[in-house]
């Protein structure tokens, strides 16, 4: 075949993907969303991006904080079977992983682990399901069957996240508080080789037979390690503020990682070919603080939490363009595609509406008139009955400076402070306070409205670094 040929057949190649797109997969395929404040998981139809309803596993706050309180607390992390038929779900704050049956929407038993667990993971041949407690220093390695921990493995204090290469030889797994990602053999659990990480704070990678790519959210950087030993480091991305997750998508058109900038609003798409370092090949403008990713099993879409947004968002990839906006539970971190997960066209069983997790406000805080910074924060409020649930993601600060979250105007005659934070080494702080705080920014009939800003005693006492500009942005 000549240099013509090839480009007319990757051409009909590419056109046959645009044609597919039509649809986001099989029937039976299901997109799950982890959401961390309404304590749901949010299913929605790729074929009809359309949301069919959540999963509850827990109250909101304040009643998920009562001391006889026993549903789970800050669903966070997904993971899902090699059959396609079972999903566990970690929930941080009550340190517990729930399976749930995908044809039915039921729980099929739960597993207590220790310190705040953050992101579990089935091994390939599907005999154990593997949990990175990140709160302490193990992995904790659960029997599926019988629902029980039957061994642990020791890492580096804080793991983030652990998944395995596609053939199961190795596990791998990037730390959170230590500057180190460990490779296990999975024939003996044993820890061969710890990979120095560029910095802390890693909460998600991908892996392939060839590479494993982890984010490292403090520093917005993105480190490429070979999937093969020695494990030796192939080259770190600057990827942004908030670097999240990241998700391999393999089609026609190539070999792809998608990867979800939070402190950006965007999804940066890098080509990886297999003698070349990765090429960015696209940048995605995506809604507020995108966070979990995958692609579908057919690589012709790209799912992305907001975490921020209370919404999901599809990505055509062979366009690289936002086909629709989907709506979710409140703060979605975790979020998974999983091929053929029910046999019904419908798969609607027990599935309940998400009720009043779907109303927030959304603001942004940016830099008084003149300033030259480049900071910048995102605000999403969420309704918790009568109280709201606050999160905060700034970027652009000075690293290991201490700020405060200032409420103006109201009913008060002097400035509020909400809370007070310090930024991490990035520059970057995401933070969250409860209140009632939904009319911040949404009442212009009222003599002072109030307002948010975000202060410093450096470089002067009370310095305004961000203040809240326009009117909230409300979702339904």
């Amino acid at each position: 075949m000549d240099e013509r040929e090839a480009l007319v057949m990757k051409f009909c190649l590419a056109m046959l993907l645009v044609a597919g797109t039509s649809l986001g997969g099989q029937s039976g395929d299901r997109v799950y969303t982890a959401d961390q404040t309404s304590n749901t998981i949010s299913v929605i139809d790729p074929n009809t991006n359309k949301l069919l309803g959540s999963i509850h596993l827990g109250e909101d706050v304040p009643a998920a904080l009562l001391p006889l309180y026993r549903g789970e607390l800050l669903v966070h992390g997904l993971g899902f079977s090699p059959d396609h038929k079972t999903l566990d779900v970690v929930s941080i704050g009550s340190n517990s992983v729930t399976l749930i049956d995908t044809e039915t929407n039921l729980v099929k038993g739960k597993i207590y682990v220790g310190r705040s667990p953050h992101e579990a993971f089935f091994r390939p041949d599907g005999r154990e399901l593997w949990v990175a407690v990140r709160g302490e220093n193990y992995i904790s390695v659960i029997d599926p069957v019988s629902r029980r921990e039957t061994r642990r493995i020791e890492t580096a204090n804080g793991p983030g996240i652990v998944l395995f290469r596609p053939d199961g030889k190795y596990a791998f797994v990037p730390s959170s508080f230590t500057p180190e990602m460990d490779v296990i053999d999975t024939t003996n659990y044993q820890v061969i080789t710890r990979v120095p990480q560029v910095s802390p704070f890693s909460p998600n990678l991908a892996v392939d037979q060839d590479e494993v790519w982890f984010t490292l959210k403090g520093t917005g950087k993105t480190q490429i390690v070979s999937a093969n030993p020695p494990f030796r480091t192939l080259a770190t991305l600057e990827t942004g503020p908030i670097t999240n997750h990241v998700t391999f998508v393999n089609n026609v058109l190539g070999r792809f990682a998608y990867v979800s900038v939070g402190g950006k609003d965007q999804v940066l798409v890098y080509r990886r070919d297999r003698f070349s370092l990765p090429k960015l090949v696209a940048t995605i403008k995506a809604g507020d603080l995108p966070h979990g990713i995958w692609g579908s099993g057919e690589g012709n879409r790209v799912y992305v939490g907001l975490e921020n947004g209370d919404a999901v968002q599809a990505i055509d990839t062979a366009t690289n363009q936002i086909i629709a906006t989907i709506p979710v539970g409140q703060l979605p971190q975790a979020l998974v595609y999983v091929p053929n997960a029910t046999s019904s066209d419908k798969g609607t069983a027990n599935l309940k509406p998400l009720g009043p997790a779907t109303s927030a406000l959304h603001l942004d805080l940016l830099p008084p008139d003149k300033s030259r910074s480049k900071a910048h924060a995102s605000v999403s409020i969420n309704s918790l009955g009568l109280i709201d649930n606050l999160q905060v993601a700034a970027t652009g600060l000075e690293p290991r400076q201490t700020y405060r979250l200032v409420l103006l105007g109201g009913d008060s005659s002097s400035p509020q402070d909400l809370i007070s934070f310090t930024a991490g080494i990035g520059g970057v702080a995401i933070v969250q306070t409860l209140g009632p705080l939904k009319r911040v920014g949404a009442s212009p009939q009222t003599a002072r409205p109030m307002k948010l800003e975000i202060r410093s005693d450096l470089p002067a006492p009370e310095f305004v670094v961000l203040q809240q500009a326009g009117s909230a942005v409300s979702t339904p």
